[in-house]
């Protein structure tokens, strides 16, 4: 919420209301890959520096945007140092190579990370200091280069969002550093740079920006311009999600994937997550665990739990995806049960019970979980005996 001030009375009066801003153009289509330099050129820009990982590398990706950036004259380099869940050390590595370059363009090409890592840079390129400097909002300094966001994934929605979700390579704690000015000016959806992702990937980041769509729905921040956007991306990944899973190449599916986790980032932005991904973080930070497969044994749990307050927002989500329930089954449940299905489904673990978590452990996540900035946007509101209980109920289900 905001305080806008009265037209009339500008000084004296204020009223409550949201407010929408959209800072990111988006195109969208087979091919639009090759966009990247007409936008590059549009902006003015004559140096782009491409931050990516060695994987898109070898999948061609780095070449087709090269070749359309030197086609409209740009000097160009890449940084392929990007990793998964990245560390203020890959940030660092890249504002390196960027002071090395002199870029006046950052292209982000990859999935999150790499639109992250490039995110991270750009607030040190802009303002100096260290990533810590900037965790938290709007503690962005100098004037920032414009960002390209051109994801390979169909899941974190980072191209729509204008935060970097970075780790510190010491501590582990993972910093969600924002700034207007971070955001994308421009997020390119190509679907056919989705089609080289190994299984496991496209699993999950798809569940991923699922998790994404539902938890922003019910999100104590959620306004009516933040509902559109979990709406539709629920709608498009709900149906889209199992056509993947069974057909990898059909390229619609792809599109409405990628299109619906770009729609779930606008959600977050314009919101806030819950539990499910307050209990992801200290499970990647433990256990190394990729955090789509962390929060897809999560949420579930979440959804049960958030049941008892916003069973008729669920029965929304589940009629936009034509879901039924079965006869006596409560919405919430209805809405776990089909998380878990599309878990196991894509091949990912469904519980905790590979872990076999000790009551220590599972307290040590708990405290860790409640400090979780997401934690305070839940529904219903969640403390530390609260997640000790989430996490022993995902511990004892077989994965």
């Amino acid at each position: 919420m905001n305080d806008l001030p009265s037209k009339q009375e500008p000084a004296k009066r204020v009223v409550a209301g949201e407010e929408l801003r959209l800072r990111t153009r988006m195109i969208q289509g087979a091919g639009a890959v090759n966009w990247v330099g007409g936008l590059a050129h549009q902006l003015g820009c004559k140096r782009a520096l491409i931050v990516t990982d060695p994987g898109i590398v070898a999948a061609g990706h780095v070449a087709k945007a090269l070749d359309s950036l030197s086609k409209v004259g740009l000097a160009t380099a890449v940084f392929d140092g990007a990793t998964e869940n990245p560390t203020t050390d890959q940030v660092d590595q890249a504002v390196a190579a960027a002071t090395e370059f002199g870029p006046d363009l950052l292209v982000g090409l990859g999935g999150g990370s790499s639109l992250d890592t490039a995110k991270g840079a750009n607030f040190i390129l802009a303002g100096g200091g260290e990533m810590r400097d900037y965790w938290g909002t709007g503690k962005g300094r100098g004037t920032f280069l414009p960002l390209i966001g051109i994801p390979t994934t169909a899941g974190t929605g980072s191209e729509m969002q204008s935060y970097a979700l970075i780790s510190d390579a010491r501590t582990k704690a993972k910093m969600a550093c924002g700034d207007p000015q971070a955001a994308c000016v421009a997020a390119i959806l190509d679907p056919e740079l989705t089609l080289t992702q190994p299984a496991v990937v496209t699993a999950v980041t798809g569940i991923d920006a699922i998790s994404h769509a539902i938890e922003t729905w019910v999100c104590s921040r959620r306004n009516p311009f933040s509902a559109i956007f979990s709406r539709e991306a629920f709608r498009l990944l709900a149906k889209a999600f199992p056509r993947v899973l069974g057909q990898p190449d059909n390229l619609d599916a792809r599109s409405k994937m990628q299109l619906g986790a770009a729609w779930a980032g606008a959600a977050i932005e314009n919101s806030m997550l819950g539990a499910a991904h307050a209990m992801a973080n200290p499970l990647t930070a433990r256990f190394g665990m990729v955090h789509g497969q962390a929060v897809g044994i999560t949420l579930p749990f979440v959804i049960r739990f958030n049941a008892r307050l916003v069973e008729g927002q669920y029965r929304e989500l589940l009629a936009e995806a034509a879901i039924e329930p079965a006869a006596g089954m409560s919405t919430g449940a209805a809405l776990a049960d089909w998380v878990t299905e599309q878990v196991g489904k894509a091949g990912l673990e469904t519980g905790l019970s590979g872990l076999e978590l000790d009551e220590e452990t599972i307290a040590g996540m708990a405290e860790e979980a409640v400090q979780q900035w997401t934690a305070g946007f839940n529904p219903v509101p969640v403390d530390a005996a609260d997640f000790r209980e989430l996490y022993r109920a995902a511990s004892r289900a077989i994965g």
